[in-house]
């Protein structure tokens, strides 16, 4: 199988991951923008690959300013991903405070015997 075929195939699992997160209301949106920010990267690296083996006659991952446009895309996508369950993070951390937030009841003083 061709690596051109296979990443052809992969997409389907990622169009039913995305289905199922979206569905699923669970991911928090910006995670789920940067999820989407993939599909993106694959949609400019295909043109991006193609014009690098027309124009240079050379694989994307050869030519070095191509490549890294494509790739700024991806770079993106995981930045997005993580500021958003980072932010998710922080909202139910402010939401539910810790245990060591709370303060402490003073115990009460034993009474001394003489």
């Amino acid at each position: 199988m061709s690596k051109e075929t296979l990443f052809a195939i992969s997409l389907f699992p990622y169009l039913g991951f995305l289905w199922f997160l979206t569905r699923s209301q669970l991911t928090p949106r910006l995670a789920l923008i940067g999820f989407y920010m993939t599909l993106v990267f694959v949609a400019v690296t295909i043109p991006a690959g193609l014009y690098a083996k027309i124009h240079y006659g050379d694989e994307l991952a050869n030519v070095d300013w191509l490549h890294g446009s494509a790739e700024s895309f991806l770079t993106l996508a995981n930045i997005l991903v993580v500021l958003g369950f980072r932010q998710a993070i922080e909202r139910s951390q402010s939401a539910a405070p810790s245990d060591s937030s709370k303060p402490s009841k003073p115990s009460a003083p034993e009474a001394q015997e003489s």
